[in-house]
């Protein structure tokens, strides 16, 4: 009798451990809103999401998404999981990292658009430079649609993307407001044809941009598009154009314009985490750890 009981106790203590991939598939399905998303994510398959997702369910007693008319929602359960979710996922791959640090090495090669180089990206490589001195990082910094052909050519390891909101693709890092940008007091947004600063001809946010003035019958031209940043923030803010950016990445010295400009408003995009389906190697794990970790601190 007192062994039965002991192993029921065991047991029950059992099913109080989260299994940690099960919430990683939990928070890429509520971050995509949609199974099929989150299976492309994970290089999982469509069945395999869904019977991850109902043996969470099924341990934690509760129904976690419902479906509505633009796909799948979190139910007020599932809202309650949701941040803790993002937590323990990103304690987890920090205990992890600190844990196998000693054991990485190799070479692992990212991939990074124009615009987050400069912003996010120095604390990351510096963090994952102290926990891993013996990786050799290689960084190839090209626009979101040159990085999506470099990860399935091989010649990246893994890539941070931005990609339109209902467009989803990857691991969903965090969900950014495009916004338009000008000179502090300037009035290059006044001008017709409006004068456009978009960096480069293959910009993720150029399409998106010029469907919302072309919607609106707004005339524009281009004033540079040259594939560096530091010349078209030097335009900008010489009052020369206006440009379309992400707007945490906005420097101090440029103006988000408001909707008082009359440009028209720009969807959200995401900025989307890309593992190759190659790379399976430590050092590659720990950095994407490094990323995921620096973008949850930040929101």
């Amino acid at each position: 009798m007192f062994a039965m009981l002991s192993i029921s106790i065991h047991d029950a203590g059992m099913m109080r451990n989260l299994d940690t991939s099960l919430v990683r598939t939990f928070v890429a399905t509520a971050d995509h809103a949609s199974m099929t998303a989150a299976a492309n994510a994970l290089h999982l398959t469509q069945g395999a999401v869904s019977q991850q997702i109902k043996r969470l369910e099924a341990m934690l007693d509760c129904s976690l998404f419902e479906r509505d008319r633009r796909g799948l929602r979190l139910t007020p359960l599932g809202e309650r999981l949701f941040g803790k979710a993002k937590r323990l996922l990103s304690l987890n791959d920090e205990i992890w990292s600190d844990m196998t640090a000693d054991a990485v090495a190799g070479r692992v090669r990212l991939g990074v658009p124009f615009d987050l180089v400069g912003t996010w990206l120095p604390p990351v490589l510096k963090a994952y430079g102290e926990a891993c001195p013996n990786v050799e990082i290689s960084l190839v910094c090209r626009s979101s649609p040159e990085l999506t052909e470099a990860l399935a050519a091989g010649e990246v390891d893994l890539a941070v993307i931005e990609a339109p909101e209902d467009a989803p693709a990857g691991e969903c890092l965090g969900i950014e407001r495009l916004v338009w940008v000008g000179a502090r007091g300037g009035d290059a947004y006044r001008k017709r044809p409006l004068p456009l600063s978009m960096v480069c001809e293959s910009c993720a946010f150029r399409p998106v941009v010029l469907a919302a003035l072309d919607a609106q019958q707004l005339g524009w031209r281009t004033v540079f598009e040259h594939g560096v940043i530091e010349a078209t923030r030097a335009t900008v803010k010489a009052d020369l154009a206006v440009t379309a950016w992400l707007a945490s990445t906005v420097p101090s010295s440029l103006a988000i314009l408001d909707a008082d400009c009359g440009l028209p408003a720009l969807p959200n995009f995401a900025i989307n985490l890309h593992l190759a389906p190659h790379a399976t190697g430590a050092a590659t794990a720990v950095l994407a750890g490094h990323i995921r970790n620096d973008l949850f601190r930040r929101r």
